[in-house]
């Protein structure tokens, strides 16, 4: 998610920091497609949009594509949500 943001890797972010929101993060709209797409690309989980809208912290988004990826693994995912 750093990378995606314009961030190296080595910034400390803190303990809190998952728990903040993505613009108190300096993450803006571009910042969020990017780390979309590579999430869709390097683990082939396609977000929704209405699901994306939920995740507002680092910390619910990372929750939402680990369920996705879950339900992949178990055959669970609803078709909408597979990518291509």
């Amino acid at each position: 998610m750093r990378e995606c943001a314009g961030e190296a890797e080595e910034v400390a972010l803190g303990a809190t920091a998952a728990d903040r929101t993505f613009p108190e993060l300096g993450y803006d709209s571009l910042a969020l497609l990017e780390t979309l797409s590579r999430v869709e690309r390097e683990l082939g989980v396609a977000l929704p949009d209405e699901m994306l809208s939920g995740a507002e912290t680092p910390r619910q988004f990372v929750e939402l594509v680990s369920q996705l990826v879950s339900r992949r693994a178990t055959g669970d995912e609803p078709v909408a949500a597979q990518a291509s």
